[in-house]
């Protein structure tokens, strides 16, 4: 059980002193429990366990009326416990997390299984999800002709480590090595100076500058010069989830309109038909796995083109994206997939004074 400030860098120091670690670690060293609570955070464990939220057992939340609420998955508050996911602090304050661990070793030991078609990758990915054979499980797509799924797990020795925090940048080396040890806090974190939008790239910058220039710092820079920075010199940023069954007819379209490389792929196994989504979408959905296929970094003069084009397409296949990238949708387009009922008699309960505001104008409405 922890505050919800507390970042996840903190936990796993702490949690690894017992041989145990948080189900689903989220990939930056300075993601809180709290975010990702609010904002539904997954990894690599999440082809077995779904996102952190799916491992959580109670919260404790403050309504905008000052009530504290325990909500735990069967208690009274048992709705208001799923509906805290993904709103991003819309409906209340949580306050404390209790959340699950699992046993943990000393070292991760990642195997890079190389493919040169999407179909073969679907295939292991399905293979190592129904095998459940592997502890951890993501993978970069670095071209439509080179897939890479990074398999790892726990050990006990190591016969060399490497970590990824200074002038190695990892997604590159999964594409030349055929196998990596890392100690498991680097594992957990080996992202953490950006997943395929690393800066500086070269040898020369990251030497000079890879200690201080990491994710958190640019996005504190970015927030802060926010106002005099054009808009098109921010790099498109989204996170894609698409069901397994309709990834070639996405991919097929992505080459043709974005063709964008490297994506990172972290496949997430659906636990529950999640109460936050509408039941017309859920009922669109037959597939018991999802592909989070992100795309970072890429910059182009009219992001907001792609952005919306993303949107679309997503809509067009029952998948969906992580809201914190910039929005284009209507009113009836959100709430088409986002369930508005639940949403409501939560809110009715949580805040009936939208002192929180509501999660459409907070996500998709520009100010």
């Amino acid at each position: 059980m922890a505050e919800p400030g507390v970042t996840f860098e903190k936990i796993v120091v702490e949690t690894l002193k017992y041989s145990l670690v948080p189900v689903v670690v989220p990939e930056l060293r300075t993601i809180t429990i709290g975010g990702a609570v609010s904002g539904c955070s997954l990894e690599s464990m999440s082809y077995k366990f779904g996102g952190f939220h799916d491992n959580c057992l109670e919260y404790e939340v403050v309504t905008a009326k000052g009530d504290v609420l325990i909500c735990t998955p069967d208690n009274a508050h048992q709705l208001i416990f799923q509906m805290v996911h993904g709103t991003f602090g819309t409906l209340g304050i949580i306050t404390r997390i209790k959340f699950r661990l699992i046993p943990a070793k000393l070292f991760v030991k990642v195997t890079y299984e190389k493919y040169t078609s999407l179909e073969a990758y679907k295939s292991a990915i399905w293979n190592h999800y129904k095998e459940r054979d592997i502890d951890f499980m993501d993978g970069i797509i670095h071209s439509p002709e080179l897939y890479v799924l990074s398999a790892g797990n726990f050990v006990d020795v190591a016969p060399y480590t490497h970590s990824y925090d200074y002038l190695r940048i990892y997604y590159l080396s999964t594409a030349k090595r055929r196998e990596d040890y890392l100690k498991t806090e680097d594992y957990f974190f080996r992202y953490n100076n950006g997943v395929t939008n690393v800066r500086p790239k070269s040898l020369p910058g990251r030497l000079l500058f890879g200690k201080i220039i990491n994710s958190t710092n640019t996005l504190i820079l970015a927030s802060k010069f926010r106002r005099v920075i054009p808009a098109r010199l921010f790099p498109v940023t989204v996170d894609t989830f698409i069901p397994y069954s309709r990834m070639d007819e996405f991919m097929d379209w992505y080459i043709r309109e974005v063709n964008h490389f490297p994506l990172w792929c972290v496949p997430y196994k659906v636990v529950r038909k999640y109460e936050w989504l509408s039941e017309d979408f859920l009922s669109n959905i037959d597939d018991e796995l999802f592909l989070d296929i992100a795309l970072y970094g890429m910059n182009k003069s009219n992001p907001d083109h792609y952005y919306e084009i993303i949107e679309k397409k997503l809509m067009d296949l029952y998948a969906i994206k992580t809201l914190i990238s910039t929005n284009f949708y209507s009113k009836q387009e959100f709430w088409g997939i986002w369930n508005k009922d639940n949403y409501d008699r939560v809110k009715a309960q949580t805040d009936p004074d939208n002192i929180f505001r509501n999660l459409y104008d907070k996500m998709c409405v520009k100010r």
